[in-house]
C-alpha cells in the first residue's frame, strides 16, 4: 500500500511540475523579432538569378509557358517594386536574389509546387536568408497562373517586410 501512495504522490508532484513550469515558461515575454542581416537593409543593387527547378517541376509547367516563368514574373515584379535597382551581374550587385522554384512531393502521389528566394552577399557569397512561399496547384491554365502570381506577390511582400526590418547591431 505504501509503495501505491508514493506511487501516486510521485504521479501528482510531476503534474504539478509540469503545470507550474508550463505557466512560468508561457508568461515570460515573447523576444522581439531576430534582427536582419545589415547587407539586405543597406543594399542598392540587386542582381536577381534563376536558379531554375528541380526535377520534379517539369509537372508543374504543363500547363505555362515553361520553367523560366516565375523568374520572368518575380523580376518584372521585382522593377515594380523599385526598392533596389536590378543590375545585370552579380559582380555589379551588393546582393545576388537567387529564385527557385520546386515540386517537391507532400504525400506519395501529390507535389507540393514553392518558389525559395535565398538572399546571398556578394562579397562573402553567405546565404543571408531564404523565403519560400507555397505555389497552389491547379489544373486549369488560369487557375495555375492566378496561384503563380499571388505566391510570386507574397514572396515580393515577404522581401519588403524583411527589407523594412531592423538590422543587426553593430559590435
Amino acid at each position: 500500500m505504501r509503495s501505491t501512495q508514493t506511487s501516486s504522490f510521485q504521479v501528482l508532484a510531476t503534474v504539478v511540475l509540469l503545470a507550474v513550469c508550463r505557466g512560468a515558461w508561457a508568461q515570460q515575454p515573447l523576444a522581439a523579432s531576430a534582427p536582419v542581416p545589415t547587407e539586405i537593409v543597406a543594399a542598392k543593387k540587386v542582381f536577381i538569378s534563376n536558379a531554375g527547378v528541380d526535377a520534379t517541376s517539369p509537372i508543374a509547367f504543363e500547363r505555362t509557358v515553361g520553367p523560366t516563368e516565375p523568374y520572368g514574373q518575380f523580376y518584372f515584379a521585382m522593377q515594380r517594386w523599385g526598392r533596389y535597382e536590378l543590375v545585370g551581374t552579380p559582380s555589379d550587385a551588393d546582393l545576388v536574389l537567387q529564385l527557385r522554384f520546386s515540386a517537391p512531393l507532400s504525400s506519395c502521389e501529390t507535389y507540393q509546387p514553392q518558389l525559395a528566394l535565398t538572399i546571398l552577399d556578394t562579397k562573402t557569397h553567405f546565404v543571408l536568408w531564404t523565403l519560400t512561399r507555397p505555389v497552389g496547384d491547379a489544373r486549369r491554365k488560369a487557375a495555375w497562373d492566378k496561384n503563380l502570381r499571388e505566391s510570386i506577390a507574397s514572396l515580393v511582400d515577404d522581401l519588403k517586410q524583411l527589407a523594412a526590418q531592423s538590422t543587426v547591431a553593430s559590435r
